[in-house]
């Protein structure tokens, strides 16, 4: 019962990390215009993401366009497409696996060490794909800061940290907290199912004594 349920909470952190994770990717709000100094038009904003860029005015009236080549995007932007891409498809995996793995999974033809082989799986592939989508959110996030802080970037070329970012960051921690449950529950289940398989050998019931010392009596009452 504790199992089952350990299972279900991180097969439920692993969707919502796989959810995440598609949204993060598809998101314009990697990156947004910061309103300092003299760049002060606010009521233009000015999103980029890995796919197009966006520009809203007034809450009102919005504008997207797909980028016209991947070379015209940033050296950060250009990595994080692939990297994303590769976590998503490595967190839709792991969720199959910890679906197939789970305990409620009625699977005749599959033994449980099997079975727990494939929790196991998909708990290092959860994990995988939440460092894999880590690695570009950091990476865009530490180029965004460094140019904010760099006297030599023009202004209107400064941009802050956009929602996308920590949508990606929280993805990534669910992603991590559902492989590392699943990865505990594999090695519970296995610790339980060989503890159930080695139970010690039950005595005999009271009153009933071996066949042999039953002979050996018989035999001396005959010869006396």
């Amino acid at each position: 019962m504790g199992a089952g349920a350990l299972q279900a909470a991180g097969l439920l952190a692993g969707g919502v990390g796989a959810v995440g994770t598609f949204a993060v990717t598809a998101m314009p709000q990697w990156r947004v215009s910061a309103f300092i100094e003299h760049n002060i038009i606010v009521f233009e904003t000015i999103w980029e993401g890995l796919w197009m860029h966006c520009i809203r005015q007034a809450n009102i009236r919005m504008q997207c366009k797909a980028y016209d080549s991947v070379l015209a995007l940033l050296p950060d932007l250009q990595a994080s497409r692939g990297l994303m891409c590769a976590g998503l498809g490595l967190s839709l995996l792991a969720l199959v696996l910890a679906v197939v793995g789970m305990r409620c999974t009625r699977c005749p033809q599959r033994p449980w060490q099997a079975k727990g082989c494939i929790l196991l799986a998909a708990g290092l592939l959860f994990i995988l794909s939440g460092l894999v989508e880590l690695v570009p959110v950091c990476w865009v996030a530490n180029s965004i800061i460094s140019d904010f802080y760099n006297p030599l970037v023009n202004v209107a070329q400064k941009r802050e940290l956009g929602e996308a970012l920590y949508l990606g960051w929280v993805a990534s921690f669910c992603l991590v907290a559902a492989g590392s449950v699943f990865c505990c529950s594999s090695r519970c289940s296995e610790n339980a199912r060989s503890y159930r398989y080695s139970s010690p050998t039950h005595p005999p019931p009271h009153g009933q004594r071996p066949h042999s010392r039953t002979e050996g009596s018989y035999s001396k009452s005959q010869y006396v």
